[in-house]
């Protein structure tokens, strides 16, 4: 009988394009996948309705998968550092594979359960599969990781990217007598998100699984790819890819992803077909670019990383992030991005950009505090991108340009000039000219007919009192 190999499941919930399981599968046919409901991660005031009902769906796609397979997927609920050893030597197991992770939590979690599983005498392996480049291998000439986004970008592009790796088939899983065992020690039957007290009913963005990964992956490669440098950053149009969930808990993988872009590349005649689609693989380097700052930076979970912003004054006015975060700021475009965020768990990353900044450079609240907002809602909520989006609106984060402030009034204007994203969000006030939409000069009469706050800061001059405030801190952070 072959050798009985688990792999334990994280941000990778697919068998195709997985690293660590074609590995398992190369080593025995006998692979069975577990995953873990860890309440260290889901007891977190940060975790989103949605994305806890997105990982449900996913994993009851890969359960269906792993039965397509041969196999099965277990599920434990409990600390994985206690549940995952005493599961293997219940089964006999011979080793448990994995695929690393960048984040702080997950880095000394994976630590400790290797630990306890040496302390069993039991073999363990685990691999990349998240990101297309270790981040050891991207450095600059001096061997230093890197802190600035243009510099990485150009080493990342030109490094060969690995295939997709093969998806498990002709799988062997547990018998009957050792599925007897799994459930004696510890396997449950798949939980719902309200099961484990979450409650989330609205549609997602994109539906939960591998398959539904795949399909718009496919759709977004024969369509809306071709047009990416124009329209991503327009909010009320269908612009992308929206496939930030699938990437956050791996139902679809990153090679898989790459070598979809190389062959749209391959495949279009036009050069801006391929401005677009070289547009949309340096969206992607983004997203490997803060997993590397956040593997080498560990601390930025839990600060800024520039000087400046290590004592920065911030005002955090209880009633002004109550505004922000409701959606009545007054401020239309604000107010449209923030009641998506809250009704559908998803924003458009235009507006996540125009939120952050009005949260820390018009209201002056620190940005942690809308890090966690974001955390707590967004389905796609991670913790890298969340992470880094948010210090690089802050200016307290790796960005060449500290003083970055948008213009509410002008992304509007630009980004939203006939005012189709904010009169689908703010509905009350969808009747007023497109102007006064887009500037936000609207009738203190208008405002009271529809039932619509006052702008509750005055841009200008929140802006003017921001940068006074920075100049002072960087004088003490950085004395000539």
């Amino acid at each position: 009988m072959a050798e009985l190999v688990l792999f334990w499941h994280r941000r990778d919930l697919r068998l195709a394009d997985n690293v660590g399981l074609a590995k398992a599968r190369e080593r025995s046919p006998q692979v069975v996948g577990v995953f873990c409901l860890d309440p260290a991660i889901l007891q977190r005031n940060d975790m989103a309705p949605a994305r806890v009902a997105y990982l449900i769906g996913c994993l009851q796609a890969l359960q269906n998968h792993y039965k397509e397979a041969g196999s099965q997927l277990l599920i434990l609920q409990d600390d994985p550092a206690q549940a995952l050893p005493r599961m293997a030597i219940a089964l006999g197991a011979t080793a448990i594979y994995w695929n690393r992770d960048v984040e702080p939590y997950g880095r000394e979690r994976d630590r400790t359960v290797a630990a306890h599983l040496r302390e069993a005498g039991m073999a363990y392996e685990a691999f990349w599969d998240q990101i297309l480049h270790h981040p050891k291998e991207i450095a600059t000439g001096a061997g230093t990781p890197y802190t600035v986004y243009s510099p990485f970008w150009k080493n990342w592009s030109q490094r060969p990217k690995a295939d997709p790796y093969p998806a498990l088939t002709a799988a062997q899983g547990l018998e009957a007598t050792q599925l007897k065992t799994a459930q004696d020690n510890g396997a449950i039957a798949l939980p719902t998100a309200a099961d484990l007290g979450y409650s989330w009913d609205q549609p997602f963005i994109l539906e939960p699984g591998e398959d539904a990964a795949q399909e718009r992956l496919i759709d977004f490669c024969e369509g809306a790819i071709a047009t990416y440098q124009e329209q991503r950053n327009l909010p009320a149009l269908d612009g992308t890819s929206t496939l930030s969930p699938a990437l956050k808990f791996g139902a679809i993988g990153i090679r898989t992803v790459w070598a979809a872009s190389v062959m749209a590349n391959q495949q279009t005649r036009s050069d801006e077909t391929r401005d677009s689609i070289r547009t949309w693989q340096q969206e992607l380097a983004w997203r490997e670019f803060y997993q590397h700052v956040m593997y080498h930076f560990p601390a930025l979970a839990e600060g800024p990383y520039r000087d400046p912003f290590k004592a920065f004054p911030w005002d955090n006015n209880p009633s002004h992030f109550a505004a922000w975060s409701e959606g009545r700021t007054g401020y239309p475009i604000v107010d449209a991005a923030m009641r998506q965020l809250n009704e559908t768990g998803w924003m458009h990353n235009r507006c996540r950009m125009i939120v952050a900044s009005f949260l820390t450079k018009d209201l002056i609240i620190d940005w942690r505090w809308g890090e966690t907002y974001f955390m707590q809602h967004l389905i796609d909520g991670d913790l890298s991108a969340n992470n880094g989006g948010w210090q690089w609106s802050a200016s307290s984060g790796m960005d060449p340009k500290p003083l970055r402030i948008f213009n509410p009034a002008s992304q509007a204007q630009k980004f939203d000039a006939d005012a189709e994203y904010i009169r689908q969000w703010v509905p009350e006030i969808r009747s007023l000219d497109t102007e006064a939409l887009v500037t936000g000069k609207i009738s203190t009469g208008d405002r009271q007919a529809c039932n619509y706050p006052d702008p509750i800061v005055d841009h200008k001059r929140q802006q003017a009192l921001f940068k006074a405030r920075y100049s002072e801190q960087k004088a003490i952070a950085h004395p000539s």
